[in-house]
């Protein structure tokens, strides 16, 4: 005799609901936004929310998302220009070559003066972080 299949779903946790997730975020960003850029303060706080974030996708104390079967044959062509931009990125930050040949983030810096745009940067950042944990 089948038994039936168990249909129950777990409720939602507090912090797995956009409610509560969200707001969150949002303060974590403007915390994070106003610390200059490259500053000691910063790179800490940095380590800190990333620290925080890959400890809760390591534990089980956040509710996964089921995460896709198979990528597409296209998933590896975004891989070749993500590679290059690593590879590129490192090796300038590397040799220093500072104005010459610019990194990234040395571009960037000017557009994250603001405090509302570097606080926009941490929250992109740390909601593309949070989608990661819930993989």
């Amino acid at each position: 005799m089948e038994q039936p299949h168990d249909l129950t779903v777990e409720a939602p946790r507090a912090w797995d609901r956009p409610a509560v997730s969200v707001p969150v975020l949002v303060c974590l960003s403007l915390v994070g936004g106003r610390f200059a850029s490259f500053s000691t303060e910063a790179n800490l706080y940095t380590l800190g929310t990333g620290g925080v974030l890959i400890w809760l996708g390591l534990s089980n104390r956040v509710p996964r998302r089921p995460s896709p079967r198979r990528l597409g044959a296209g998933a590896a062509w975004w891989a070749l220009p993500v590679v290059v931009f690593g590879v590129f990125e490192g090796a300038t930050f590397v040799l220093s070559v500072g104005d010459d040949f610019p990194t990234f983030s040395r571009l960037a810096d000017p557009l994250l003066e603001d405090q509302l745009a570097r606080s926009a940067a941490w929250f992109a950042w740390l909601a593309a972080f949070w989608g990661l944990v819930r993989r």
